[in-house]
């Protein structure tokens, strides 16, 4: 493949230089050749950052695009139609991060339960004292874990869960046998959960999903964990219920918008637990994450079947 048949590759992820560097290395020796046709698509990617609003004419200045490879599951930041509609494909790399995230909530999960982050903190301000009241927090064997959005993500905290030896009950659109109690009726769920975990895709269906009804819903002893996106929670109700005590604790690996602002009151909140986004962040997960990328764009340049192709509805 010449630098020429990279021109159409055009690389959608969090950090551009991370990818970049990990394409590079995957390049065969051939990586120097393209990095600077890389360079230019990455430009692109930044403004589009910088300015969403942008993207149309951001897109048509790139005539030789044919693909748009996206890491990790969600597709919320793509138009879909609109670039359908200049006949490039899409990809994402679904599978590839689920370990990675189940891995995240459970340790989302448990810090939160163990009260790890303010225990630590306690004991740097208190370091003579090994025991206190804080100490006594929340049991996780044996508890209720619910999981809304029964996907790749929730199959695989669903497994780590029954490690656990926590009851699972899960809400999804549509049954799946995985050894789990269903929800048909996500209220249920709400209401007999400890521990009630996120694991859905952001879509105009789940854009604020769990709101100040669903808080009310829960037990005033459970735990709202979140490892989807940050639009599925309404904040402004999850900072009301945190305070007024309507549930226990919130631990979150996503928040909107991100970072959150300085003095937003999640930050100050102490039965709060927040990650920034890390769901994915391991070396193995980021370069198995690359590697289907460039997998996905190979085979559309070359006119093969895509494995993990994004259609617009």
């Amino acid at each position: 493949m010449t630098s020429k048949q990279y021109l159409p590759l055009y690389v959608l992820f969090g950090t551009c230089e991370k990818v970049l560097s990990t394409f590079i290395d995957l390049g065969d020796g051939r990586g120097q050749a393209v990095r600077s046709d890389l360079r230019r698509v990455e430009r692109a990617i930044l403004m589009l950052a910088q300015s969403p609003a942008a993207e149309p004419s951001l897109l048509r200045l790139l005539p030789s695009l044919k693909v748009i490879a996206s890491g990790g599951v969600g597709i919320d930041h793509l138009d879909l139609l609109f670039i359908a509609s200049l006949g490039v494909k899409v990809t994402n790399t679904p599978g590839v991060v689920s370990d990675a995230t189940a891995d995240i909530g459970m340790g989302l999960l448990l810090a939160s339960a163990r009260k790890i982050r303010l225990l630590q903190k306690q004991f740097e301000v208190i370091t003579n004292v090994w025991w206190h009241i804080a100490s006594l927090n929340v049991f996780v064997t044996g508890s209720t874990l619910g999981i809304i959005g029964m996907g790749h993500i929730g199959y695989k905290i669903a497994q780590r869960g029954k490690g656990f030896e926590m009851k699972i009950l899960y809400h999804n659109r549509n049954r799946r046998a995985v050894g789990a109690t269903y929800c048909e009726n996500m209220d249920d769920l709400l209401r007999r959960s400890d521990f009630v975990m996120l694991a859905v895709n952001l879509t105009p269906e789940t854009t604020g999903l769990i709101g100040q009804r669903e808080l009310s819903l829960m037990k005033p002893t459970a735990t709202l964990v979140n490892v989807s996106r940050g639009l599925v929670v309404d904040q402004d109700a999850l900072v009301k219920a945190l305070q007024s005590g309507t549930i226990h604790a919130a631990a979150l690996d996503v928040t909107h918008p991100e970072p959150l602002p300085r003095d937003h009151p999640l930050l100050s909140l102490p039965n709060v637990l927040i990650t920034p986004h890390v769901g994915c962040s391991t070396y193995q997960t980021i370069r198995r994450m690359v590697e289907v990328m460039v997998e996905n764009a190979r085979a559309a340049m070359n006119g093969l079947p895509i494995p993990n192709e994004v259609k617009s509805q």
